[in-house]
């Protein structure tokens, strides 16, 4: 029987924070559709009107081109860390080449807000920040003051009226667009270092349960191996002078050394052990951390110590299910006592394929995934079954009767008591 190692969780949680990237990306550059959409609005009026031909409208459209692909590379580079200084120039540079066409049109006032969306993405202070908006409603208020002028549509407001005007007009605009990218960022940072600190957990977990297995073992073996030594090195010092009583030094050590082997077995075996309650509460924190919503209730307090374990394995197995091969966003266990057996479900959405892997069906290897567990229920006489459940459901279903008071259980086969990871 497989459980969900480690790698599994970090592999699905490295998929939930990439599949999260992709649609912070893309939603950027859906973002970019609208702030390009107008340009070439306002190039068609401009053509319409005479006011520029031909080759200018080739030329805007190529450096409309070349800032969006300025744009592409400065969001991802800004959800990465921060754009090079190289970038930032090269946009910058285009995006002011381009605002001058606010000269001919006022459609073309989106340009340099459409640069700043990007730019703010890379980390940068408050001050800077305040100055990148207020230089860039500046440059836009100054361009677009001489193109009022020359299109008339400044009416009778002299260009001192209009420049601090539009100077406003632009620094809010580019203010407002400043802080929802920095704010969409910022839910993109958090994401990040949410899952640096899931890693950071796991790891720590390991290495805490790594620490407490070696204290466990110098405990249990420290004071068996140091009195084996001592026993064998009197043992070999006597061997030829008192070979009687280096006899019964050896025979010491045989039995030192067969308790410390039952110690370590003992040890080994209760790492091994599962236990229902247990069991519950670290498939429940285990799924959680791995983003599905995990509800669980309390077990029945009055089942058999081998019903118990059977139960425990068919969860441990059934969160490896859904950690390996779903999609899951909720998962379900439910135990509860019908007549004269405990029947456990297990449900879950989200499920690939039909939801069961290939090992773990009728002829798969036995003691293995669903089938280990088939063998482990069957001795208590019960059953587990599988399958989808719903349009993407999955349920794991584990029936085992109740045994009798004073009914002595089967013992559990080879197969299935070696199959536990």
């Amino acid at each position: 029987m497989t459980v969900a190692t480690t790698a599994d969780l970090e592999e699905q949680d490295a998929r939930r924070l990439e599949r999260y990237r992709r649609v912070t990306y893309r939603s950027f550059m859906f973002a970019a559709a609208g702030f390009v959409g107008p340009v070439p609005m306002g190039l068609a009026a401009a053509y319409s009107e005479g006011d520029v031909g031909i080759p200018l409208i080739v030329a805007a459209i190529a450096g409309l081109g070349l800032l969006t692909w300025y744009y592409s590379r400065l969001v991802r580079a800004g959800l990465e860390g921060g754009a090079s200084r190289r970038d930032l120039v090269g946009s910058g540079a285009v995006a002011a080449v381009l605002s001058l066409l606010l000269l001919i049109s006022p459609w073309f006032s989106v340009v340099p807000v459409f640069w700043l969306s990007a730019v703010v993405l890379s980390p940068l202070r408050r001050k800077r920040m305040a100055a990148l908006c207020a230089g860039t409603g500046a440059y836009c208020a100054a361009v677009a003051t001489v193109g009022a002028g020359r299109l008339g549509t400044s009416g009778t407001m002299p260009w001192y009226g209009v420049f601090p005007l539009v100077f406003v007009i632009f620094s809010g605009v580019c203010g407002l667009v400043a802080f929802v990218n920095v704010y969409q960022r910022r839910m993109w940072d958090m994401h990040r270092e949410t899952h640096a600190a899931r890693d950071a957990l796991a790891r720590l977990a390991v290495t805490e349960e790594r620490l407490r297995f070696s204290r466990d073992l110098h405990d249990l073996l420290g004071h068996s191996l140091s009195l084996i030594a001592v026993k064998s090195e009197l043992a070999i010092r006597m061997s030829g002078t008192d070979p009687e009583r280096a006899g019964a030094e050896m025979a010491d050590v045989q039995r030192a050394a067969r308790e410390a082997l039952r110690e370590v077995r003992a040890a080994v075996s209760g790492y091994r052990a599962v236990e229902l309650d247990t069991e519950l509460a670290g498939v429940r924190a285990v799924l959680e951390a791995a983003g599905v919503r995990c509800e669980t209730g309390d077990p029945p307090g009055t089942l058999p110590p081998e019903v118990r374990s059977v139960l425990a394995w068919v969860i441990r197995e059934g969160a490896t299910n859904v950690i390996k091969h779903s999609e899951a966003r909720h998962c379900a266990i439910a135990i509860a006592v019908y007549g004269g057996s405990v029947v456990l479900e297990m449900r879950n959405d989200g499920v690939r394929g039909d939801g069961v892997r290939d090992d773990a069906g009728p002829g798969g290897p036995g003691g293995s995934g669903l089938t280990g567990l088939a063998e482990r229920a069957a001795v208590l006489g019960g059953e587990v079954t599988a399958g989808r459940h719903g349009r993407d459901g999955f349920l794991l279903r584990a029936a085992v009767p109740l045994r009798a008071p004073g009914e002595g259980a089967a013992p559990e086969p080879a197969g299935a008591a070696g199959s536990g990871a």
